[in-house]
Parts: structure tokens; sequence; C-alpha cells
């Protein structure tokens, strides 16, 4: 079972390199699936069982920790696994078409591609302005 589980691919992560935090609708929502389709007995996890009870770290987490929930349990729930990996604060780029994590409302494309239009869109008004004088 252990050797399955550290096959699994590593749990996702935000483009800043943090866990998915959840939100406590989303974090209730997690532990009733814990309780109901993981492996645990009365809050003990089986994955972690080596003689004596382990708590199961997801039902006690606001993030997602386990491969096991992640790969196994979750996809059970299609729209909260959206809701999870979705997030308001992030969007997409307009030019690449990755996620990065909004800073403001005016975000329009990921920092990579935000540094190459802005040099671009600077170049063009420079042209404009050299255009436009009096010799």
């Amino acid at each position: 079972m252990w050797d399955e589980i550290r096959k699994m691919k590593p749990i996702e992560r935000r483009p800043d390199g943090e866990l998915f935090r959840l939100t406590p609708k989303q974090a209730r929502r997690v532990w009733r699936l814990v309780k109901l389709c993981c492996n645990n007995v009365d809050g003990d996890c089986l994955l972690l069982d080596d003689g004596e009870g382990c708590v199961c770290p997801q039902s006690i987490a606001y993030t997602l920790i386990c491969k096991y929930f992640r790969r196994a349990v979750l996809p059970s729930e299609p729209e909260l696994e959206e809701d999870i990996f979705n997030p308001k604060d992030m969007r997409r780029c307009k030019i690449c078409g990755t996620r990065f994590i909004a800073r403001s409302g005016r975000s329009k494309y990921c920092p990579d591609c935000a540094a190459e239009v802005h040099r671009k869109q600077k170049a063009a008004y420079a042209r404009k302005k050299r255009s436009s004088v009096d010799n």
C-alpha cells in the first residue's frame, strides 16, 4: 500500500509554491469526506497505522496534504475539487495561458509576460512620440 502512495504524483501547489488553503466551508466538506470515504477508523488513519493510532492529518488540516485523499477521494466531488484548485485570486494569462496570482484587479498577464508586454508598449509609445516631433 505504501509503495502505491509513494508512486502517486505530489500534491498540486499554487504558482508561488504554497499548498492550496481551504476556506472554512471547504474544510468542513473535506472533513466530512474524510470521515465518510477515506481510509480511517474512528479518526485514526489506516495508512499511517504502525501499531498504535495515528490521527488522520487531512482531518485536522486547512490544506490538502494527503496524497491518498487527493487522488482517491476528492475526485468523487468534482465541484469541491474545482472550487479548491481554481480560487478567485488566480487568473489565466492573456498571452501564455498559465495560471498566476492576481496582485490587483487590473492584472491580465503573468509576471513573465507582463515584463515583455510592458517593454513592447513602452517601445511603441516612444516610437509614436518620436514620430510626432517637428524638426
